[in-house]
This record gives C-alpha cells, structure tokens and sequence, in this order.
C-alpha cells in the first residue's frame, strides 16, 4: 500500500469502493448546517448536492430534485446508487483519487447518467469541488454542481452517426426510405416486448436508441468493393465471402462510438436463430435482442423492395416467407409479435414507399 493510500484508506481492492457508503456517520458537518447557510444555498437555481469522501449524499437542493423529478431528498444514497455510469470501477477509482489528491485541487470533473426505465436517461456535465476541511487541511466534504446536457449530447452522437449513414448511402442502393422503414420496424418491434415485460433491459432509452440506430445495420458496406456491392447477378462465393466481411466492418467503424447497440447491430444481424448465420454462427438468445429485432426488420422491407434483380414481394408473401423462417432464420418470440401485428408493417411500408403500388 503506498502512502497515499495510508493517508486517505484507500481499500486495496476497488470494489470495496462501493461498500463504503456503510461505514461512515451521514450527516453535513456542523458548519454547514445553520439555517442561513442552508437557506442560502437553497436558493442556487443550479442542480447541486453535497457528498462526504467516500461518495455518500448528504444533502441535495431544491433545483436537484426538480430536473431530475425527485420528490423526497436523497440522503442515504451513495453516487454510485443514483448515477449509474459511476459504478464503473475505473471511474469510481478515478473519482476517488481525485478527490484526495492535492496536485488536482481535490476535484473531479466528468460525466453522469442518471437512467430511469419509464423515462429517457438524463446526462450531465458535474464538476465536485472541496466545500469543507478537517483539521488535517483535508477536505471532509464536497460541493457537486451539475449541468444538463442530454439533448445537446444525445444531438452530438446523432450527428456523428448521420454523417457514417450519409457516406454509407452513396455506396449502397438502399434509399433512405429502406433505413428509416428498418427504424420503424426496430422500433415497434422493441415497444411491444417492452409491453410484454419480458426484457427488462428494454426501456425508453433503448426504444429511442434503435428507432435510430437499427439504420446503422449496413454501414459496414462503405468497405465493400462497388462492383460486389451493386452486381445485378447472384454472388460467386469468394465474392459472397467479401460481401460477408460488411458486418465486420461495420463493427470496426462503429467500435469508438459511445452506443455500443450500433456496434452489437452491425455486427451481428445477420446471424440467425439456428446458428447457420454469419460472421460467427451464434444462435438463439447468444445473439443481441437488437440484432435479432434487426434482423427480421431488414428482411422484411428488402422483401418488399424491387431490387435489381428481383421484384417487389406483397405484404402476404412476405408474411408467408417470414413465417416460415421462425425458430431457423428468426427469433421465435419476434416472429410472434411481427405475425400478430403484420398489419402495422404493411402501413410503414406503405407511408414510406419509394414506388408507386
């Protein structure tokens, strides 16, 4: 153990970060709890909230519990409990030390995402600065102020992914009709098992995520060569082999983007139900939920598309070819939902046509 973490117990082990919520007395020191200071405080209109050294709430203002639609306060949370990208063991640790270390003025800047399964996560910009010090000129307590950016960052991230979708649609066929249809699918698809309740990781977050991101399935095609990519004829099998490649080549532009559902997308939603799917063979549930959404989606509207060398198929043929493909090509359970609801398909490919029927 080094002297630092003598001077300032930093357990040996990071995960024990988490537990120490337990050990400490949670309550504001005595020179912050007069009524004046209180009241002063009180009024800052800025999200705020103060915390002990080991990351335990002690006090949230008015401005707090109004953003982010708390109706009691939260003394008696730990950070790691209200902001869940905080128990991410190398940012609680970088926190951490922050926050005892003299050389960063014992602060720490970042980020925070508060989720919440019945409403959109909110992110925010927070900056924990020293409020109040021991004896030992430590600090004891911090002041953290935050700042609201959902919208400006979710806008951030949908602008770098519109750029990738830009350039992929200049080398691919497929109009921007096909990607928002595929959208739309994704997202329908999504919103029942939301309301099925089997899936709990499908919350509002999720839906808002691939009702975009479902069209980042093909971007992969911008590293496949034109004349492969727009042959009007059936793929000799080294070609159909470097058409494959698109997948894994999707996944490695979408590697450092933020939102790993775009990357898990492009990767993977050609695999299939029954393990004969590309570029890994996975089979049932070892595939993400959002590629085997995808999956059906894409298939569904490249059905119902002319295409060079093919026609467009009815709504009820390629009812019947999907229905058919359950359990091998298709995830049973989604299967169900698109067979129970075809009719809302049929109605997004018609409002979204690139042909007159």
């Amino acid at each position: 153990m080094s002297d630092l973490e003598e001077i300032y117990d930093i357990p040996d082990e990071p995960e024990d970060l988490l537990d120490l919520s337990d050990s400490v007395d949670r309550q504001l020191p005595d020179s912050l709890q007069s009524e004046s200071w209180t009241n002063r405080y009180e009024r800052v209109d800025i999200p705020s909230i103060i915390i002990d050294k080991n990351l335990n709430i002690l006090w949230n203002n008015a401005a707090f519990s109004q953003i982010f639609n708390e109706s009691a306060e939260l003394k008696n949370y730990h950070i790691t409990d209200y902001f869940s990208n905080l128990k991410d063991i190398d940012v609680l640790k970088d926190i951490y030390h922050s926050l005892n270390e003299e050389k960063t003025g014992f602060s720490w800047k970042g980020k925070v995402l508060r989720k919440n399964r019945e409403t959109r996560s909110d992110v925010a910009n927070i900056i924990v600065i020293p409020l109040d010090f021991n004896d030992m000129n430590q600090p004891e307590t911090f002041s953290a102020v935050l700042y609201i950016v959902t919208d400006e960052y979710r806008q951030m991230l949908r602008n770098m992914f519109s750029s990738l979708l830009e350039a992929s649609k200049l080398k691919d066929n497929d109009t921007g009709n096909h990607i928002e249809r595929v959208n739309r699918y994704s997202r329908f698809i999504a919103e029942v098992l939301k309301e099925e309740g089997h899936h709990p990781e499908i919350d509002e977050d999720y839906l808002e995520d691939i009702g975009f991101l479902a069209a980042m399935h093909d971007v992969g095609k911008i590293g496949t060569p034109d004349d492969i990519l727009n042959k009007a004829g059936v793929l000799e099998p080294w070609e159909r082999d470097i058409m494959n490649e698109h997948t894994k080549n999707g996944a490695y532009i979408l590697s450092t983007y933020p939102n790993p559902m775009a990357k898990k997308i492009a990767l993977h939603h050609h695999e299939k139900w029954d393990g004969t799917g590309y570029p890994f063979g996975m089979s049932n549930q070892m595939i993400p939920l959002c590629a085997r959404i995808v999956a059906l989606a894409d298939v569904y509207d490249a059905l119902r598309m002319r295409r060079s060398y093919k026609d467009a198929f009815s709504h009820q043929k390629t009812k019947e070819i999907i229905a058919s493909l359950s359990g091998s090509h298709f995830d049973p359970e989604i299967t169900r939902i698109f067979l129970n609801n075809d009719r809302n398909f049929d109605k997004i490919y018609i409002s979204l046509t690139d042909h007159k029927l």
